[in-house]
């Protein structure tokens, strides 16, 4: 380990040991003036990008505020995951990746200021925009979302007082970073309602949220009914666009600061789709644009970082599902795992000419190793390791049953010889049928498949039909739409199936699934193996070899993966590995026949991509 490296890991460890508890800073004030910010009464112009504690290990913050830093950057912003914080109605978790606390108090120790997008909403292709999947167990939510219903805001206004509990005392006025409260995200690409923006304004000022640091922001199609009068207002805005942004802005609020609370530099994959990238040119004559103005900036994203386990969302465009992949590396100026691009170095010279200080030399980004190809030796055949099922006259939708992510099996017996279509109305998102073990087809709605031929010649037969939640949608009115599984039951020839017997399958632990050595487990299964290191780095986890599925190392979930591209390694951050021996469980809604996979030390991120994996109907007749 480089001897520089060795000082700003210790350096890092010593201040989180000091970091247990709210600071003592002086307070400061930040206000607006005609059309300017004010920092302790001074003008001051935001410079500011976009890091998600959620996507970034807890030992990398500081690393990831550095190169903030160093790029000329003088405030960072976070979304705030609602589902991460309450994971369950009334469960709390600010502990570990979610310690948002921590957090601020690192960005102020690194001096960096925060604003914080508390939501409700987040959208950030993150999973049901950040709302706990939880909501969509009340029928009501198919109106209620993002509305003034109590069905909804409710359980918002409680989980809004708990995050004032947690982070109201680090605003700027109170001694902390927090320069900006976002209390609602792109409100006007869903709806138009100034009393569910008041009522959420009253709230967050209940909450210990000072009104004067309140904001919204939209796009410039939905920023006259996403905003609210009296409450400040942001824009967003991409490449090749900036003038026409500010020139909106400016319009709309006369006299007020301009702001582009988001600026995009780049864009995020579906899987499927190719990868996307910007290019460098038009983004620098855009922030030139901006900067020159006197305009603040956020870049949306400076780093993206990852969407682990679960957590990626989706998109509803034109009319069709897109899920996302698990990198949120966005093209972004600091890569997935922590790296400076060159648009970081070029974005790097135009701040400096606005950052009023000399800029610290770019730190040198976390090491990364290669993992010697290894085999996933074990394996556990899911239909052998099913949990407890839960009995249901019809099939329902996963949040119906408790459960918010995974997977989830609906099995049961068919009286008579069946040969006939087989439909799941609105189903999210794909599935695997199976009769009696046998693969009888999928269905795969990216495609808008919901029905397939299925056919036995015999009574009896075991009808499974196995359902992975790839993501819920994040933005649109479709997100009111967004329940798992089968939401309207399981059709056969136009009558309603029933007789169920329901097991879910969230994947949270595996110390019920009993391994074997030898020969693998055919059809959807678990694969277990060990891999060694000798020194500490990240690596990127080459899973060319396996179909589609989701992967953990040493109990930290990494993501998903499927072999229809565009991404062909999943990012494992060093942190979250040991010097010696590593367990990894991988669970492949396929099965693979011999899985082998290894570490590379640079990502795949733009391998090729198919529109599907595998022809729908497997087979009419078994």
């Amino acid at each position: 380990m480089p001897l520089t490296l060795f000082f700003r890991i210790a350096t890092a460890a010593l201040l989180a040991a000091m970091s247990c508890g709210p600071l003592a800073a002086q307070p400061q004030s930040f206000s607006i003036s005609g059309n300017r910010f004010l920092l302790d009464g001074k003008p001051f112009q935001i410079l500011s990008g976009e890091m998600h504690y959620a996507r970034i290990p807890r030992a990398y913050w500081r690393a990831r505020m550095e190169m903030a830093k160093a790029m000329g950057l003088n405030t960072i912003a976070t979304y705030v995951f609602w589902n991460v914080h309450e994971p369950e109605p009334g469960v709390w978790n600010f502990t570990g990746n979610a310690d948002l606390p921590e957090f601020l108090r690192e960005a102020q120790q690194e001096g960096l200021y925060v604003i914080l997008r508390a939501g409700p909403y987040s959208c950030a292709e993150w999973e049901f925009g950040g709302f706990p999947a939880w909501l969509l167990a009340d029928p009501k939510m198919e109106t209620a979302l993002r509305s003034n219903d109590p069905a909804f805001m409710v359980p918002a206004e409680r989980w809004l007082m708990k995050l004032g509990q947690e982070v109201a005392q680090y605003q700027i006025g109170r001694g902390g970073p927090i320069i900006a409260v976002q209390m609602e995200n792109e409100y006007g690409d869903f709806g138009s309602d100034p009393e569910y923006l008041t009522h959420l304004r009253e709230i967050f000022l209940k909450a210990g949220f000072t009104d004067a640091l309140l904001f919204t922001t939209n796009p410039t199609r939905g920023e006259k009914s996403g905003s609210l009068p009296g409450t400040y207002a942001a824009v967003n805005f991409g490449i090749r666009h900036a003038a026409q942004g500010l020139d909106f802005l400016a319009d709309m609020r006369p006299g007020q600061p301009l702001f582009a609370a988001e600026y995009w530099p780049g864009w995020f994959d579906h899987w499927g789709q190719p990868h996307q990238t910007r290019p460098i040119d038009p983004q620098i004559a855009d922030l030139q644009t901006i900067l020159s103005r006197g305009a603040s900036v956020n870049l949306y994203m400076f780093h993206g970082g990852t969407s682990f386990g679960f957590m990626s969302g989706a998109s509803w465009t034109d009319n069709q599902y897109m899920p996302d992949v698990t990198s949120y590396d966005y093209d972004a100026p600091l890569d997935e795992a922590g790296h400076p691009t060159p648009k970081y170095y070029a974005y790097r010279k135009v701040f400096a000419s606005y950052a009023g200080r000399t800029l610290p030399p770019v730190p040198t980004p976390p090491p990364v190793i290669a993992v010697a190809p290894f085999t996933l030796d074990e394996s556990a055949s899911l239909w052998k390791n099913l949990p407890t099922p839960v009995s249901s006259e019809t099939a329902k939708a996963m949040e119906m049953y408790g459960q918010s992510y995974g997977f989830i099996l609906y099995r049961t017996k068919m009286a008579e010889p069946v040969q006939g279509t087989l439909t799941i109305p609105s189903m999210n998102d794909y599935a695997r049928i199976y009769l009696d073990g046998k693969l009888a087809g999928t269905l795969d709605r990216r495609l808008k498949q919901e029905s397939l031929t299925i056919a036995s010649g015999k009574a009896g037969t075991t009808l499974d039909i196995l359902t992975e939640n790839d993501g819920r949608i994040n933005s649109t009115r479709m997100m009111r739409h967004a329940q798992k599984g089968a939401p309207q039951g399981v059709v056969l020839d136009g009558k309603q199936l029933t007789g169920w017997q329901v097991y879910t399958l969230p994947m949270t632990s595996f110390g019920n699934v009993y391994f074997h050595r030898g020969a693998p487990s055919s059809g959807p299964a678990f694969y277990r193996g060990r891999f060694r290191v000798s020194s500490n780095g990240d690596t990127f986890l080459d899973v060319r070899a396996l179909h589609k599925g989701a992967v953990w190392i040493n109990g930290h979930a990494i993501g998903r993966y499927w072999d229809i591209g565009p991404q062909d390694t999943l990012y494992v951050p060093g942190p979250w590995l040991h010097a010696g021996w590593n367990q990894i469980v991988v669970f492949d809604i396929e099965g693979v026949e011999s899985p082998r996979l290894a570490g590379l030390t640079a990502p795949i991120l733009d391998g090729p991509t198919r529109k599907t994996d595998e022809p729908q109907n497997e087979t009419a007749k078994h």
